[in-house]
């Protein structure tokens, strides 16, 4: 089983690299905002109780969130993988997905940071702003998503790292020229 993680700062190109690794490797795509929206959507129980603390504005627990991706496990017992996005963005997220993973007799595998510098963020944020027309990438609120961003992932790259999965990916030039760089990466292990 091929199980990885991306993450990358906002505006990095996680969702577009998510996209094509799951073309080509066959993988399940884990996105625990769209998770969570599902579950709420079909009225489950997990997602019954995810409802509760974002109707209030506040974080989902951890452990909820943990229970969701592990009832998605149970939901596809044919994945070949499984590509997680978005999650984990903690350390004690990682560590809660590492546990929940051993149980499965799984673990991830690789772990892909997409390294872009912030005046390249900053700027293609911008242009998706302009052409989305999202309010939410303003240059103010740039600089604070990526604060929070750096703040939260730190620990968790040294987490990977240490355990020797951290692959950094330089996320500069054309889409097709940074997934080849992941390709290489991937292709070369032996999952």
């Amino acid at each position: 089983m091929l199980n990885i993680v991306i993450f990358g700062a906002p505006g990095s190109g996680k969702g577009t690299q998510s996209q094509k690794l799951i073309e080509k490797y066959h993988l399940t795509h884990i996105s625990t905002g769209d998770i969570l929206r599902n579950e709420i959507e079909h009225h489950t129980k997990l997602g019954e109780l995810a409802n509760k603390y974002m109707t209030k504005g506040q974080l989902v627990p951890d452990s909820v969130v943990i229970d969701i991706l592990d009832e998605l496990f149970v939901h596809n017992p044919d994945s070949v993988g499984y590509i997680f996005d978005g999650f984990p963005r903690t350390l004690t997220q990682g560590e809660a997905l590492d546990a929940m993973l051993v149980k499965r007799n799984t673990a991830i595998n690789v772990v892909i940071s997409l390294e872009v510098d912030d005046d390249h963020l900053t700027e293609r944020l911008i242009k998706r702003g302009e052409i989305s027309g999202r309010n939410d990438d303003t240059p103010e609120t740039i600089k604070s998503r990526l604060q929070v961003y750096y703040q939260q992932t730190s620990p968790l790259k040294e987490y990977y790292a240490e355990q020797g999965k951290l692959v950094k990916i330089d996320g500069l030039g054309t889409v097709d020229d940074i997934f080849s760089r992941i390709e290489k990466v991937i292709d070369k292990r032996d999952y």
